[in-house]
């Protein structure tokens, strides 16, 4: 039997954005970084009897184990992109990496915020000087860390095709991004309750920063667990792509889209199932050309049905 060339009809499921290797690379220095600040804050923390600083402490060695797993997600995605099991790809892995994130989150604010109200019921001595210096310290690794995971400033938008922030939705960086972020929010409450305990006397500032810490991060978790859900659940708003899809085809005389899937396949990847009913249709392959020039459409499957009836479709 004669062998055939089947490379025309088959493609890649490597959905992965290209920037995957140097978030990587940034969440592990983040993660060094956050894991000696941890140690400090802790230390400092018991030592001095600051609140403040020991939620800082605590939320980031929270931190350490949600950005490893983040650097986790990155390496088995990065491994795993060949594997077949993986009937789209692993783009999706980052998403589950974010939702891990924002469980962790949640957890530490709820923590944050039990200790905070025993503060508040039954204060304890702050050795205020100490407990300053070593917050300062955490606020400067936490802004360091944040501008390690900010949005690659080498990304190109290409104009047109994603000019949009919604269509990069890297669930994993933006998780770790968030655990940095209240982190450096945590910072601030713990330098404002220090100061105000140390030269205003308001003791109780302590504690109570700490409860806004803890209300800050928990919204910010629910926001997180949300977006991720939504990614992982194919519950997200595909509309401005399913408007083009749309257009597309029906811009043919006599074509009408009947059925349409769309799903998430990477940060700024997505896929479509797409059911066409026309009396004269095209070749598959002329509809997959249009639709894989679309932005974000690296996936297309198309179902093509001949209509028998007289009724013109437009």
């Amino acid at each position: 039997m004669p062998s055939h060339d089947l490379s025309r009809w088959q493609h890649s499921h490597h959905f992965l954005d290209d920037r995957d290797a140097r978030r990587q690379s940034r969440t592990e220095w983040v993660v060094g970084l956050t894991l000696v600040t941890m140690v400090l804050e802790l230390v400092f923390g018991y030592l001095t009897g600051s609140m403040a600083l020991l939620a800082d402490g605590w939320h980031m060695g929270s931190h350490v184990a949600a950005l490893g797993i983040a650097v986790f997600a990155y390496r088995y995605a990065r491994r795993q992109s060949g594997n077949s099991r993986f009937t789209f790809g692993t783009g999706k892995v980052g998403a589950l990496g974010g939702y891990t994130s924002a469980v962790f989150l949640a957890l530490v604010a709820v923590l944050m915020a039990w200790e905070s109200l025993q503060r508040l019921w039954q204060p304890l001595p702050v050795a205020y000087g100490e407990a300053l210096l070593v917050a300062v310290l955490g606020l400067v690794v936490n802004l360091i860390s944040a501008w390690l995971l900010r949005d690659d400033p080498h990304h190109d938008h290409h104009g047109h095709e994603h000019s949009h922030a919604h269509e990069h939705q890297d669930h994993n960086l933006q998780g770790a991004f968030m655990h940095v972020l209240a982190d450096l929010v945590t910072s601030v409450l713990a330098i404002i309750a220090l100061v105000g305990g140390r030269y205003l006397g308001w003791f109780a500032l302590d504690p109570l920063m700490g409860l806004v810490g803890a209300g800050v991060i928990l919204y910010w978790a629910r926001g997180l667990l949300q977006a991720a859900g939504r990614t992982l659940l194919d519950a997200e708003d595909h509309s401005d792509t399913r408007e083009a899809i749309v257009a597309a085809i029906e811009s043919r005389p006599d074509h009408r889209v009947v059925d349409l899937h769309i799903w998430r396949l990477g940060p700024s990847s997505r896929g479509c199932i797409v059911s066409i009913l026309s009396h004269a249709p095209e070749s598959t392959e002329s509809y997959k050309t249009q639709l894989l020039a679309l932005p974000g459409i690296d996936h297309v499957t198309v179902e093509i049905n001949r209509c028998d009836c007289s009724v013109p479709l437009q």
